[in-house]
């Protein structure tokens, strides 16, 4: 059973070590995590982002939660509660990752479900969740998920699906 979640100190060896896993793949597991200041400041970081204080420049209310499957770290989802104009355009409401070594296992479906729950349980509905085009892996979780694809746009790093996603009715396939 997977279950996501706040991360806590106890996660600190896991994080770090997603952290730099996906850091190989130039993914930032950890957003805004920063060696120099060390997971506790990290945690703190995270709990004054879900209040929405503290952001930096272009940041929204949101938060970063572990994703485990029997107490192992397998992924994590940044969950946003609000868009700017950034995110309407290609970050959208919900990112996820999950860690090389727990691919094609149905961990990034359904993540992005419990990740979905949450934004409902704020009545957020539907959540804008975006991949770009040629991942193939997250179009086929996103429409699982239920994803409606509203158009393709060209964002700096390619072109990026725009998926409407119920949030109420959180079905997986």
């Amino acid at each position: 059973m997977l279950l996501i979640r706040p991360f806590t100190s106890s996660d600190a060896t896991e994080a770090l070590a997603a952290h730099t896993e996906l850091d190989a793949e130039d993914f930032d597991f950890l957003l805004g995590y920063s060696a120099r200041r060390g997971f506790e400041s990290y945690l703190e970081q995270l709990r004054a982002h879900e209040e929405g204080l503290g952001l930096p420049p272009g940041w929204v209310r949101s938060t970063l939660w572990g994703a485990f499957a029997e107490g192992e770290l397998v992924g994590r989802t940044s969950i946003r509660f609000e868009l700017n104009e950034h995110l309407r355009t290609v970050g959208g409401n919900i990112g996820y990752a999950v860690r090389p070594g727990q691919r094609m296992r149905g961990y990034a479906t359904e993540i992005l479900r419990l990740s979905l729950a949450q934004l409902a349980q704020r009545n957020i509905d539907p959540a804008l969740v975006t991949c770009r085009d040629d991942n193939i892996g997250s179009t086929r979780t996103i429409e699982a998920n239920g994803g409606v694809l509203e158009n393709i746009v060209e964002a700096s790093d390619g072109p990026t699906k725009r998926y409407w996603v119920p949030t109420t009715v959180v079905p997986c396939s």
